[in-house]
């Protein structure tokens, strides 16, 4: 059945797109994750990826053109199926329905409207942005004001965690943070209510209300829960627990998902907030009580029988497993590393590398003044040189046509605390050594402190992954698809080697590609590694 494709909202302040480019046309075999066009926002010109498979059976919006958030872009389906009726539907639906709706109908629509224009001026209702192109919810790691801060334009609200990283999202509104939907640690939909921001004073219930019908009606019935919830006055929830004695507490949403994590019984932490409400505070200075080591002696006294000839000292202790929330990050890790693990048909060839001309050169380059280069960067270098000799591994493969891709664009994964990221070094072969080090510091470092932007991880045709700096001497990789390749790079490791006939001591490291076999052949790969090795055990082939 064929499937409508509308224009998507891919920043969180995006009214409007421009297909910048098709990178499919009509007819053409889709794949879920194909990249269907680029699509320029209000902030960048991002690549927009189909989640369904079929035949591009139709363009809604040409190539230049702008269309509204949510207007027909394309339809997918099965190949010789009649799409007239959506196409034709998609323009008329309006109208159509105006005419057929019943009165009932008619006040019902109505009546949001009538409800829309009661927000007063000056108050905006905040939406969980959608801070990457494949985000579908959001956590918020911290938020940087609480209700009753003056924001400004520009301020940090809060840290929001990705797909894809942990990133700040500022106001584009003045005024006082009124409301906090979301609290910390806590994981929503896009377009649900973060927060709202306004005058001091203003009715924040008729602000929610008019908002947003669905969750107020949700709000304002909390009878009809199994749980007892309660809202303070700063806008924060706070849930009811059942205890042991059948009492009941309160607790914060976030302080319930931290003694969850940890195995604590909120039946044991005083809450120090309002009518003693436990807080994220109570839960992580919490500290377990006498009972536990007391239950250990007791089982202890048990096992040990008194007719035993001599006593038996068992171990004693308390099994425990604790479940942590898989990051969003992680969440994309997993998915995206399995559809390239299980889609792509794998080989691996490795070499190993006479690394001693490249030692002597590295320490002559970082001789010279204010200039830092490390073997990474020599590799990537390499890598994309040879790249430049042997497009076939440059390439991505597209089921009906294989893209060459006539720019080289290299990723290096970085390791952070959440997963790996891989920020992409755009035009490498166009860089020197020193700008590439320069350069990969940078990314690095944006990477590690959560302030790199998606644009800067897009786009890659090759990736370099290191592990050489954890004394790992070999390893492989899984390709990190559309790529057709990673290179896996190792430890330089000093041991016995023949030069000129003699054992002598030597500087070797060694690499593997992994390829995948659609799109590089095995005399392909080898001849590519070849070059590789040419480069650095030359070094000074790399400076001309």
């Amino acid at each position: 059945m064929a499937e409508v494709i509308n224009m998507p909202r891919l920043s969180d302040t995006m009214e409007e797109g421009t297909v910048a480019k098709w990178l499919k046309q009509v007819g053409d075999k889709i794949e879920e994750g194909d990249i269907l066009a680029e699509i320029e926002t209000d902030k960048a010109t991002m690549e927009f990826e189909s989640f369904n498979e079929g035949t591009l059976l139709y363009i809604g919006i040409k190539e230049g053109d702008t269309a509204p958030v949510d207007s027909l872009l394309a339809i997918i389906g099965e190949k010789g199926e009649d799409v007239s009726g959506l196409i034709n539907g998609s323009s008329s639906d309006a109208q159509a329905e105006e005419k057929t709706e019943s009165p009932a109908k008619k006040e019902e629509k109505e009546a949001p409207k009538a409800t829309a224009a009661a927000i007063p001026d000056g108050v905006e209702i905040v939406k969980m942005p959608r801070l990457s192109d494949t985000m579908e919810e959001g956590t918020v790691a911290t938020w940087l004001k609480k209700v009753g801060d003056e924001v400004e334009e520009g301020d940090i609200l809060a840290e929001i965690e990705t797909d894809k990283a942990t990133m700040e999202f500022e106001s584009f509104y003045s005024g006082t943070l009124l409301y906090v939907g979301i609290n910390e640690g806590e994981t929503a939909p896009v377009d649900a209510v973060l927060a709202v921001i306004g005058p001091k004073g203003t009715d924040v219930d008729a602000v929610l209300s008019a908002g947003s019908g669905s969750a107020t009606e949700e709000e304002s019935a909390p009878e009809e829960t199994t749980k007892a919830e309660t809202t303070s006055k700063n806008g924060q929830e706070s849930s009811a627990v059942a205890t042991h004695d059948g009492q009941r507490i309160f607790a914060s949403p976030l302080a319930k998902k931290i003694a969850q994590d940890k195995g604590i019984d909120l039946g044991d932490v005083k809450g120090s907030g309002d009518h003693g409400r436990i807080i994220k505070k109570d839960v992580e200075e919490y500290k377990p009580k006498q009972k536990a080591a007391d239950k250990a002696g007791a089982a202890q006294e048990k096992t040990a029988s008194p007719q035993a000839a001599a006593p038996i000292n068992l171990p004693v202790g308390q099994e425990g497993t604790e479940e942590v929330k898989n990051s969003q990050m992680r969440k994309v890790i997993a998915k995206r590393l399995g559809e390239s693990k299980f889609s792509a048909p794998h080989y691996y060839l490795t070499i190993e590398v006479d690394m001693d001309y490249a030692k002597i050169s590295r320490e002559q380059i970082n001789g010279l003044p204010d200039t830092k280069v490390s073997f990474n960067d020599m590799v990537v270098k390499a890598c994309a040189m040879a790249l430049k000799k042997h497009p076939q591994v440059n390439t991505s493969w597209n089921n009906d046509t294989t893209r060459y891709n006539h720019h080289i664009h290299i990723g290096v994964a970085v390791a952070v605390d959440e997963g790996l990221l891989v920020p992409v070094l755009k035009f490498a072969d166009q860089m020197t050594l020193t700008q590439i080090g320069s350069s990969v510091k940078d990314l690095a470092g944006k990477a590690r402190n959560k302030k790199i932007s998606p644009a800067e991880m897009e786009g890659s045709t090759f990736t370099v992954s290191n592990l050489g700096m954890f004394g790992i001497s070999e390893f492989t990789s899984i390709i990190n698809q559309p790529n057709s390749a990673i290179l896996s790079v190792g430890a330089i490791v000093q041991k016995p080697v023949v030069k000129n006939g003699q054992i002598v001591v030597g500087n070797t490291m060694k690499v593997t590609l992994a390829c995948d076999h659609r799109t590089v052949d095995g005399a392909t790969g080898a001849q590519f590694l070849q070059t590789l090795r040419a480069y650095l055990e030359n070094p000074v082939t790399m400076l001309a």
